[in-house]
């Protein structure tokens, strides 16, 4: 247990580095481009970027606050099933999560095929299998994630079961 807690840990500080420098560059780009813009001298790719790195930044996001678990979810929803079947629906549940996530890596990096020799339009040089390449990878970081949690999660729904039985 101890290795993989120290595995999850490795991993948040992964996902952690990679959004806070997808935070920063996207602050430095947008600033360039509003100095730029308000110098008279537009720069011609800033947007295009900017929106390739938003999209970064939500996905990694994503990925790192399923880590944390800090997307919605609904405990009271498991709090009000049965003790029996709480651990059940929980696996069920991230059974249907990971399924999806599968999904999703697999239909991105279709998507990557589709667009190989496309380009950015304001820079030629930079494929665009490069910007969508974040769809299937955000996917498999998903996974790990939810992988990294479930044996919190089947802790969390068997003690809900345990405090049901002493009460």
């Amino acid at each position: 247990m101890i290795k993989l807690d120290h595995a999850r840990a490795l991993f948040e500080r992964l996902l952690e580095t990679i959004t806070v420098f997808l935070i920063i560059s996207l602050a430095v780009v947008v600033v360039l481009g509003v100095i730029y813009r308000w110098s008279g001298a537009s720069l011609s790719w800033y947007d295009e970027i900017a929106s390739v790195q938003l999209a970064w930044l939500t996905y990694y996001g994503a990925s790192l606050a399923g880590l944390k678990r800090a997307h919605i979810g609904v405990p009271g929803l498991i709090a009000v099933v049965p003790p029996l079947f709480r651990v059940p629906l929980v696996l069920l549940a991230e059974a249907v999560v990971i399924g999806f996530f599968l999904i999703l890596a697999w239909y991105g990096y279709i998507v990557l095929v589709v667009l190989e020799g496309d380009t950015l339009i304001s820079l030629p040089w930079i494929s665009t299998q490069v910007t969508q390449s974040v769809i299937p990878i955000s996917a498999v970081l998903f996974i790990i994630a939810e992988l990294l949690n479930m044996p919190q999660i089947i802790r969390e729904a068997s003690a809900r079961v345990e405090m049901m039985r002493h009460e």
